[in-house]
């Protein structure tokens, strides 16, 4: 195992992924999710309709351009990936995600790590993926840790919001990784006019948190 893919899905690393629930909060008060088994539903939905059929193909895409030098399709799919976020607060979210990592990029001297100023919008996907490439980490495994990495947010997000123990949120986290692995295969089965993104529930909660009136998270 490479051990900086530790480093890259760790809830230490500085981006301010802990600072978002991607519409779970919403989720919660509106009363879609209410217990550990709603939540566990939630999560996982989430994962499978946003992130197996978008997020995940693109990064693997993203991982492979970036390992080619193909600079014009890492620009390709950066495009395509902001574009695709339903709401403007999951832009937001990437978009401060993804400048986080290239300023840490730079102070842990990553090598390469000027290619991403060429980039005036920087999703989170692709500052990943090119941390991924320059360390030499397999994508397939990268994006496993990426997804596990996702879900264990979406959890501490459920343990604070619904709220849940902490019991509760291992039988989560343990019951939606367990899926991780085939999701992975799904995402690099599909074929690029086969990506989806069709999740409207996801986005219609998202959206309904930009003007939520009381909030923990920033999306």
């Amino acid at each position: 195992m490479n051990l900086k893919l530790l480093q890259l899905v760790s809830p230490a690393l500085p981006v301010g992924a802990y600072s978002y629930s991607q519409g779970l909060e919403a989720a919660v008060e509106s009363g879609e999710i209410r217990d550990a088994a709603t939540a566990g539903r939630w999560i996982g939905d989430v994962m499978e309709l946003s992130l197996v059929g978008m997020e995940a193909p693109v990064f693997l895409r993203l991982a492979e351009a970036w390992g080619a030098g193909d600079v014009a399709s890492v620009a390709r799919w950066n495009e395509e990936f902001i574009a695709s976020r339903e709401g403007a607060e999951l832009r937001a979210e990437t978009l401060q995600m993804g400048y986080s990592l290239r300023r840490l990029a730079h102070e842990l001297a990553i090598p390469g790590a000027a290619a991403l100023d060429t980039f005036e919008e920087l999703a989170y996907p692709t500052a990943f993926a090119f941390a991924v490439s320059a360390w030499r980490i397999e994508a397939r495994d990268a994006l496993s840790a990426y997804l596990f990495a996702w879900t264990e947010n979406q959890v501490l997000a459920a343990l604070k919001s619904v709220p849940l123990g902490q019991t509760d949120g291992q039988r989560i986290l343990l019951a939606i990784a367990q899926r991780i692995p085939e999701a992975v295969e799904r995402a690099a089965s599909l074929g690029d006019d086969e990506l989806f993104n069709f999740a409207p529930g996801f986005a219609l909660a998202s959206s309904r948190h930009e003007t939520q009136y009381s909030r923990i998270f920033r999306s």
